[in-house]
């Protein structure tokens, strides 16, 4: 049975956080808040904890996972930035944002997208999240805490513990989630393109 841990949405307590940093590098699969939804993640390396979250959410080979990265130089060195990207991704955060990029060799393969070789990535705002990353020394390996059959996403932390708390190690409450998804925006190609248009302002990349 894994723990409900309660941490200070604003001011994340540093004990509780090392408990949920501990708890990753040990192999951990660890519910957490983000500036948007509920996220299930786990350390970026670790191939059975991976399986894990498949295996919680029925999720099939095609789903694609995200990179939650602290900031844009972490981001570098995962994905490909040209200078248009980089500027475009310094101005849009940390928020509520996903961004497609050329993976880098340092992705393992099975994290990227099987036919372009991409890989998507965010930085988020939340504290909480921040802070774990800022603990970690390295991106998580995330997904969205919204169960296959299930229309939205999880929102109230003790709800999501009822639900998976025996499937995994750790839930953290931070407060109540979002159930609007991030916006996904495209920079593989020439210019961005608003893949999915979630939470965040992504009317100045949307053309007429």
């Amino acid at each position: 049975m894994g723990e409900l841990l309660e941490i200070h949405a604003e001011n994340p307590q540093p004990r509780r956080i090392a408990d949920a940093v501990r708890i990753l590098r040990e192999g951990g699969v660890v519910v957490y808040p983000t500036d948007s939804i509920y996220a299930i993640g786990c350390r970026i390396g670790d191939k059975a904890a991976m399986e894990r979250i498949r295996r919680i959410r029925q999720l099939d080979r095609k789903h694609l996972f995200t990179m939650i990265c602290r900031d844009l130089s972490e981001i570098a060195n995962y994905a490909r930035v040209d200078n248009q990207a980089y500027r475009l991704i310094r101005s849009m955060t940390p928020g509520p944002y996903t961004f497609v990029l050329p993976a880098t060799k340092l992705v393992p393969k099975r994290l990227q997208h099987p036919r372009r070789r991409t890989v998507g990535i965010r930085i988020p705002k939340h504290p909480i999240t921040r802070a774990i990353l800022d603990a970690l020394g390295e991106p998580l390996l995330s997904s969205t805490m919204q169960m296959h059959e299930a229309d939205a996403p999880l929102t109230q932390p003790f709800e999501i513990f009822d639900r998976v708390g025996s499937e995994v190690d750790l839930v953290i409450d931070g407060g109540v989630g979002g159930l609007e998804p991030t916006s996904v925006i495209g920079l593989v190609g020439p210019a961005p393109e608003v893949l999915r248009q979630g939470m965040g302002d992504v009317a100045h990349l949307v053309e007429d």
